[in-house]
């Protein structure tokens, strides 16, 4: 794929800097900027799923997020983007299900093994959302407080309790 130059890159930079102001609807109009032959590029398009996340648009995130998944398999966002989104949708089964292969496709991403307990536990199938969610801690390894951050994530509540034990 080119790479994103002068002066689609500033687009891209700035939808970025909107996003972090807040403002949707700016962010989405400096992707409208972009060349139109661009626009399917996987920095393009990943920057739309973080806008439609931000602006709670789950419908529109699932195909953008589909199609860099097809694209860029080993883009860990794209899966994680399409399954949140699902999950949001209340197709949470369906977002566990097509999360499943980037666990082996990344074996390294802890926040795969993460958001496949969360979506367990979704649905009652504690003992999977236990063992993903040491998984997801023993990949972390000690940079990220995965136990702190599963105690407060409403996802997990089913197993709060059973959490300290991991």
């Amino acid at each position: 794929m080119k790479k994103l130059e002068h002066p689609d890159i500033l687009h891209l930079r700035a939808a970025d800097g909107w996003l972090g102001l807040g403002d949707c609807v700016s962010a989405n109009n400096e992707l409208d900027e972009i060349t139109p032959e661009l626009r399917a590029h996987p920095d393009v398009q990943l920057m739309r799923c973080r806008i439609y996340q931000a602006a709670r648009k789950w419908d529109l995130i699932v195909p953008v997020a589909e199609t860099l998944v097809q694209q860029m398999p080993k883009m860990s966002e794209a899966w994680i983007q399409r399954s949140y989104a699902l999950h949001e949708l209340k197709r949470t089964e369906e977002a566990y299900d097509l999360l499943l292969p980037a666990a082996k496709l990344l074996p390294k991403m802890w926040v795969i093994r993460y958001n496949l307990a969360c979506y367990a536990c979704v649905m009652g199938k504690l003992k999977i959302a236990m063992e993903r969610l040491k998984q997801a801690i023993d990949l972390a390894g000690e940079d990220e407080d995965i136990r702190l951050q599963a105690l407060g994530d409403p996802d997990l509540k089913k197993i709060w309790t059973l959490i300290p034990a991991i």
